[in-house]
């Protein structure tokens, strides 16, 4: 198969810049790169590790968002899950999770919002 890797995730955005100072500050990304398409504004973001996947924020496509996002919701991996929480908890972000939910497989996680009601959670997983 010649499918290789997941490349990035589109989550569309009202706000461009507020996007990305949200990704930046509260997530962790960096900003890598910023294109222009006719009315569309695109940024991509990640963490500088060769063969991420790439978040990609699209500003200016036609239509309306929906109360979640376009995207569900992005989940990014965490290494101390309470510590992550307690953090983004005393951000000025809206908790989607008031407490930390555990799996049965033992793997933890929570929501929380972006800037344009999208899902982000933060996870821990058990798997290797």
């Amino acid at each position: 198969m010649a499918v290789t890797k997941l490349e990035h995730v589109g989550v569309m955005v009202a706000d461009m810049e507020k996007s990305i100072s949200f990704y930046e500050s509260v997530v962790g990304l960096k900003l890598k790169d910023t294109v222009t398409n006719g009315a569309m504004k695109l940024a991509f973001l990640g963490f500088d590790v060769k063969g991420e996947t790439e978040v990609e924020l699209i500003e200016g496509y036609g239509g309306s968002l929906t109360e979640e996002g376009r995207v569900h919701h992005l989940a990014f991996t965490v290494d101390d899950i309470e510590a992550e929480f307690e953090r983004v908890r005393k951000t000025d972000v809206v908790m989607i999770d008031t407490e930390i939910t555990t799996l049965p497989n033992g793997s933890r996680y929570f929501f929380f919002h972006g800037p344009d009601g999208e899902w982000v959670e933060f996870f821990q997983s058990t798997r290797a």
